[in-house]
């Protein structure tokens, strides 16, 4: 970090802030201009207290970053992309994988219907919601245990690993005996104390971005994570809240550009949850592809009219076949290839 002192200060001021810098744990290096003054302090922040607690020293103007304040997630420090293994599949290694599969399981012959379609399409993972975060205390939040079974059920027919949310702490162990790929939704996205507890898990964690999280936001809830010792991390842009209404969320493909310039991590697009509209996902689709990203999170429903969340958003499973053929020459304009089952 970098700390600027006021034009104004005085030698005594200098000993001061430098004396501040060494009882925080870092050394201080003053380094005195014509005009002004700066002192760098050496040291790592992940363990000690943040220098920001210095602003309350009258000498002291601003104190600035160096380095990347998501410094494990960062290339600085992991200058190697990180690939993700999942069962006997590879997520950022060049292959570009689609996830396929309903917003949330309403039933055993609906859920292992949709698993069908997508793997035959080409679908490589397994997307469906036992629990269900909502707005409303009165719309369908999914079936819980009961979800978890059918999602097993649909692993052991098809051989797709499961993707499915985390909403709650004490569901953790139950989704784990399950999930192959723990998803953290955009409700939970900056639920800090959550984040670290599926980290602990050990398993690999999809992260969406919050509803009006920043970049830096998003990559810092990632760096929750691989503090804890999981560098299994999938980050997910999934569209943020603005003024515009024409589209449920507004995507932000110039976050995924982002993301992958300056992290180690693989980047998913969702564009069903962004959209909002089925007749949007196919397109956005091809614009993620063609950005950089490393995979696409598709909601496919076998009767989206009648579905009991998001049926709007969910392509019918001729769609999603239409939609693995339309983005393969945009994955491989971007230098990768389509993954198959």
């Amino acid at each position: 970090m970098i700390i600027v002192l006021k034009p104004e200060h005085t030698a005594e001021d200098i000993r001061t802030v430098e004396s501040k810098v060494r009882e925080l744990g870092y050394e201080p290096h003053t380094i005195q201009g014509e005009v002004r003054t700066v002192v760098a302090a050496v040291g790592d922040e992940t363990d000690k207290q943040s220098l920001d607690v210095l602003l309350i020293l009258p000498m002291i103007e601003s104190i600035l970053p160096v380095q990347k304040r998501y410094k494990l997630v960062s290339k600085e420090t992991h200058p190697e992309p990180v690939v993700v293994r999942v069962r006997d599949i590879e997520i950022g290694g060049g292959l570009f994988h689609v996830v396929g599969g309903p917003c949330s399981v309403e039933s055993e012959s609906q859920l292992l219907g949709t698993a069908r379609d997508v793997k035959a399409a080409g679908a490589t993972l397994l997307r469906g919601g036992a629990y269900k975060p909502r707005t409303s205390p009165y719309d369908f939040q999914g079936l819980g245990l009961g979800g978890l079974k059918i999602l097993e059920k649909a692993r052991a027919e098809t051989g797709l690993p499961i993707v499915t949310e985390v909403v709650r702490e004490p569901d953790i162990d139950d989704v784990c005996s399950v999930a192959d790929i723990l998803q953290i939704g955009a409700r939970n996205a900056m639920n800090y104390a959550l984040l670290e507890s599926v980290a602990d898990t050990g398993k690999p964690i999809l992260l969406k971005r919050g509803l009006s999280a920043t970049i830096m936001e998003w990559l810092l809830a990632a760096e929750y994570i691989v503090k804890r010792g999981n560098r299994n991390v999938i980050l997910c842009e999934r569209g943020i809240r603005t003024f515009e209404q024409a589209t449920r969320n507004t995507l932000d493909l110039s976050a995924v550009a982002i993301a992958k310039k300056e992290t180690c991590l693989p980047v998913f697009v969702d564009p069903s949850h962004a959209a909002g509209r089925w007749d949007l996902v196919i397109e956005l689709s091809k614009a993620s592809a063609a950005v950089g990203a490393d995979g696409l999170l598709i909601e496919v429903h076998h009767d989206p009219e009648h579905a009991l969340s998001d049926g709007g958003q969910q392509l019918k499973p001729s769609d999603f076949a239409r939609l693995m053929k339309d983005i393969e020459p945009f994955v491989q304009a971007a230098g990768k290839s389509l993954a198959r089952c």
